[in-house]
């Protein structure tokens, strides 16, 4: 079902193949949910869990593409934590068509909501909006957590927000199906009768309070079969529309049902697409260096992303190659697909200079992963080529941030970042990001963060993610608490500065994981470098499925 880590071949770099044996590790404790025991407690009900639901869902043989794994990793401790958020989703094809799949795990928490629940289900809503995809509701929660319910219940983006998405969606025509398999309570009862068809087992219970609530509000004593149960939502109140024995037949109705829906036109590019060219084989683990200090050439990176060109030709057509060289940019097709790739070149570039600079120096050194002003003028450029054209955008993040100094400021750095930013920002054509190592500062914005609306945004286990490297933030928040020792009248001697900053750099490094960024919904996925072409496949196949693309429009650009 779940596309695992160990399908990726082993790396025979040390570095890369700790991380992936324990990103590998890390996934299978996120998926194991609340335990054995509660998996066990669940089937005594006679019910599915439901990665095991997802499983009887999905085409046969086919990959459920899981996203948000790491949704809520290492936090609330004080509560037990909420591996994977306590819901799974991802994308699975569903009688051949790509369907966002939601599904409350109920052996954490009985499925219910925490903070990050909500928000994790919210994103995936979004994916589907914003890609057209219809969605598959498998519900099996005891509604919010309400030791934590000021954190769910009332802003933009918690606990509303998911209900504010089903009618948003029902309003533009993409079917949701909502089964009902397992408890249904409070307001997290208006999602599945939001959705188009509703499909309820017998023994689950759909009501917005149960029993003992009732008792205690209005003195009603009402078992939970009559409140709430399979017989009377589908004979007496008309709320559920099939009524199904068990998970097993309420998931072969949802797959027929799905089998019946009509498809939809496809987006433009999808249309333009043709037979899929393998890409050449290469192990990319051995040519990006965990650690980031290692220089390569992202060109080889996009050629083994790429479909291969015609007799055997690079199928890659690379934009203004002598011009802005640490940004690459050009179009070349994935899957069939055609598409634009935008990329942090990471090897060091020789920059020819024009006349009328210092007597004598034609050329200088530009270091790799840093946005100088002609590769932000380049690839705002090409960003308007590739909406022009209607081509989605991969973003190929390995970024240090945009070059800073008194010769960068004169040329214009900040008016020139800005305008690749621009472009970035109202780009209309489908976005994928892909960070492969340093996401820092500036560099993450002008790179398609996910502050700028990417369809998806990958991270593989190198990925670095903060407004600053870990070595240059630790000094920068070690100056500061120096700073404010010294004003309360203590000078530390040099063993606290060692123990000072090892415990700063230790926190920093933390957060710079990119689990800690997955936990809080920044990245979409860590997936293991050889899955990268894979997954953008698939990814692109989900983009596919919305026809509908707005009009373009930059603003003030600035010139």
């Amino acid at each position: 079902m779940t596309v695992s880590d160990s399908n990726a071949p082993a790396s025979a770099v040390p570095a890369w193949a700790d991380a992936l044996a324990r990103l590998a590790a890390d996934r299978a404790r996120v998926q194991a949910g609340g335990g054995a025991k509660a998996q066990a407690r669940q089937h005594d009900k006679g019910r599915l869990t439901a990665r095991e639901r997802i499983a009887r869902l999905v085409d046969p043989g086919t990959p459920f593409d899981e996203l948000l794994t790491f949704a809520g990793w290492d936090m609330y401790p004080e509560a037990g934590g909420c591996p994977s958020g306590g819901v799974v989703t991802g994308i699975g094809l569903v009688a051949g068509r790509p369907w966002m799949i939601i599904a409350n795990d109920a052996t954490v928490k009985a499925g219910a909501f925490f903070p990050i629940t909500a928000k994790k289900v919210i994103r995936a809503q979004t994916i589907a909006l914003e890609n057209a995809l219809p969605v598959a509701y498998l519900v099996d929660s005891a509604g919010v957590y309400l030791p934590m319910q000021d954190e769910i219940f009332p802003d933009q983006d918690d606990f509303g927000r998911v209900f504010y998405l089903n009618a948003r969606m029902s309003a533009l025509g993409i079917p949701q199906v909502a089964a009902i398999m397992g408890n249904c309570v409070a307001g997290g009862a208006y999602l599945p009768v939001m959705c188009d068809t509703v499909i309820m087992t017998e023994g689950s219970g759909l009501y917005l309070a149960g029993p003992a609530l009732v008792r205690a509000a209005i003195g009603q004593v009402v078992d939970s079969e009559e409140l709430g149960g399979a017989d009377m939502h589908a004979a007496i109140a008309g709320t559920v529309d099939y009524k199904e024995k068990d998970d097993e037949a309420a998931l072969r109705r949802l797959r027929a049902l799905a089998d019946l829906y009509a498809q939809g036109d496809l987006a433009p590019f999808a249309r333009r697409r043709r037979e899929v060219v393998p890409a050449p084989e290469r192990d990319l683990t051995e040519l990006v260096g965990f650690d980031g200090a290692k220089p390569y050439d992202v060109r080889e990176l996009i050629a083994a992303l790429s479909d291969g060109g015609p007799d055997g030709q690079p199928g890659f057509h690379e934009f203004k190659a002598e011009y802005g060289e640490t940004l690459v940019c050009g179009f070349a097709r994935v899957g069939g697909y055609p598409v634009g790739f935008v990329a942090n070149q990471r090897t060091v570039i020789k920059k020819k200079l024009k006349a009328g600079g210092e007597p004598g120096l034609r050329s200088r050194i530009e270091v790799g992963g840093v946005i100088y002003g002609d590769s932000a003028d380049k690839a705002a450029r090409f960003i308007l080529d590739a909406n022009q054209a209607g081509v989605p955008l991969i973003f190929l993040s390995d970024v240090t941030g945009f070059m800073v100094g008194r010769d960068s400021e004169q040329e214009g750095i900040i008016r020139r970042g800005a305008k690749l930013v621009n472009a970035v920002s109202n780009s209309v054509v489908p976005k994928i990001t892909v960070i492969t190592g340093g996401s820092f500062g500036a560099g993450n914005y002008a790179m398609n963060g996910k502050a700028y609306g990417p369809r998806f945004l990958f991270a593989w286990p190198s990925a670095k993610y903060a407004v600053m490297s870990g070595n240059a933030a630790a000094k920068t928040l070690l100056d500061i608490q120096l700073a404010a020792l010294k004003r309360a009248g203590h000078e530390p001697d040099d063993e606290e500065l060692a123990r000072l900053y090892a415990e700063v750099k230790a926190k920093y490094d933390t957060e710079l994981d990119p689990r800690y960024a997955a936990a809080r919904l920044w990245v979409d996925e860590i997936i293991p470098p050889q899955q990268t072409r894979e997954r953008l496949i698939r990814a692109l196949e989900a983009c596919a499925q919305n026809p509908r693309q707005e009009e373009f429009k930059v603003g003030v650009f600035q010139v």
